[in-house]
């Protein structure tokens, strides 16, 4: 028996951890209560958490490999799966940026349909909510306030480790699985007698279902209540999944018809602590306003970091540095690239990356514990994946959603370790959020 009062309309598995939190932020501020595990929780830590309609497992699965996903993802659904909810969500990243040997997102499809025992996977990648649009099965996502076609996208094309290539999803998953990929698009979503086109193209193993604006986003909510099994479903996607799930949810009236929940603004602190793995040009932005706004910047030699004889000295350097600038008050941003030069892009193996994001991680640490340091960010979608898992954080609630860079909430960290739990911290993808993050954050600022 799970220790839940009630099953959960949805669990989900995030491949990686920025990812994961903005499904729990699509969720809490709905009204929905989510609980994001960093790890497969015991009885005694998911009791704690009793109340919650919405359960969440981070993951890496995005940086790592087919086999890896055999042996660790696998696991991961199943125990997802025992938890009862009505569907099981894997977590794609809102730009798909996945390759065939590494996050292979067609492979974790294969994986989740097999568990199920399922026909036809259901798969939603657009969120207005974060200007990321599907249309006749191509995807479009957001930059600088501009909408580019994922394959022309200024940032996604150009990821150091799966850069997007091909807007087409189908295509793009063709190269990952084998798995034939059908397609409900816009103007089967505005046509009439959908539910018998997408009863028809449930033939085809997995389903893209367009996704352009609220509308659209309605429709295929409706659909993914209307045709998930009995006895639980799977269906892959971005927080798309959620933010369509939500508006059919308040048409039944299974969740609150409030349009928003109600968070205490925590207030300003006077310094935080930034650690950075990130490659994004959106993420250099962010670091240099910082800079230019009071921050103490710190680079970091991704190179030496990710080489284990010379880790220890680039971590004590970076440490001793961190550390006087904030005794004098000031916030700290260590960084190991400014864009897409040199940082992880360099790196042999996928292992130096994890490495560096460990080990920023234990530097994070060591600043929380030496300077009780209560508010702090980690920047990179893979870093943070990483990084957490040095942090001795077991669970994380939603503390702040901030509406203006939606997918990086600021959250309460929950840990044994007293120095961690309540720990305020954001963890911020490569390509989400404006120049004046980090200063948001520092903030509470909302507008």
């Amino acid at each position: 028996m799970t220790p839940i009062d009630t099953a959960p309309l949805i669990a989900y598995y995030g491949d990686d951890l920025t990812g994961s939190t903005d499904v729990m932020e699509a969720l809490a501020g709905q009204g929905v209560d989510t609980v994001l595990f960093t790890a497969i929780p015991d009885d005694d830590q998911l009791a704690r958490f009793r109340r919650c309609r919405a359960i969440g497992l981070a993951g890496t699965s995005r940086s790592e490999t087919p086999a890896w996903m055999e042996r660790h993802l696998a696991p991961a659904l199943a125990w997802l799966r025992e938890r009862g909810a009505a569907l099981c969500h894997y977590k794609t990243c809102s730009t798909f940026d996945s390759a065939p040997e590494i996050g292979s997102i067609g492979r974790a499809l294969e994986i989740g349909r097999r568990l199920h025992g399922q026909d036809s996977v259901p798969i939603v990648v657009g969120a207005p909510q974060l200007r990321r649009y599907t249309a006749f099965g191509h995807l479009f996502a957001a930059a600088q306030g501009e909408v580019y076609r994922i394959d022309r996208h200024p940032i996604m094309s150009r990821h150091p480790v799966t850069p997007m290539l091909e807007a087409d999803l189908r295509r793009h998953l063709s190269e990952q699985t084998e798995l034939d990929i059908g397609l409900i698009d816009l103007a089967t979503l505005a046509g009439g007698g959908v539910d018998a086109r997408v009863d028809a193209a449930r033939a085809h193993a997995a389903l893209l279902y367009d996704v352009l604006d609220p509308a659209s986003q309605a429709a295929v909510g409706r659909q993914l209540w209307r045709t998930r099994p009995p006895n639980g479903g799977f269906v892959v996607g971005s927080s798309g999944v959620e933010y369509a799930l939500l508006a059919e949810w308040r048409r039944q009236g299974l969740v609150d018809t409030s349009p928003s929940a109600t968070f205490a603004n925590p207030g300003p602190v006077e310094r935080i602590a930034v650690v950075s793995g990130s490659c994004s040009d959106t993420t250099a932005r962010q670091i240099r306003w910082a800079q230019d706004n009071g921050f103490h910047g710190i680079r970091v030699n991704a190179a030496r970091l990710a080489d284990d004889p010379q880790a220890d000295a680039e971590l004590a350097a970076a440490r001793e540095q961190a550390l006087a600038a904030l005794a004098t008050g000031r916030s700290v941003v260590l960084y190991t690239a400014l864009g897409p030069d040199a940082g992880l892009a360099t790196l042999p193996d996928g292992d130096g990356a994890h490495a560096i994001g460990r080990r920023l991680g234990s530097l994070l640490r060591d600043l929380v514990s030496a300077e009780r340091l209560s508010r702090v960010v980690v920047a990179g979608g893979d870093t943070s994946s990483h990084a957490i898992q040095e942090l001795g954080i077991q669970a994380l609630t939603t503390c702040l959603p901030l509406p203006q860079t939606p997918g990086s909430p600021l959250c309460t960290a929950h840990s044994n370790d007293p120095a961690f739990d309540g720990l305020q911290i954001a963890f911020k993808g490569g390509q989400v959020g404006d120049d004046a993050y980090f200063g948001r954050i520092r903030d509470a600022q909302l507008d």
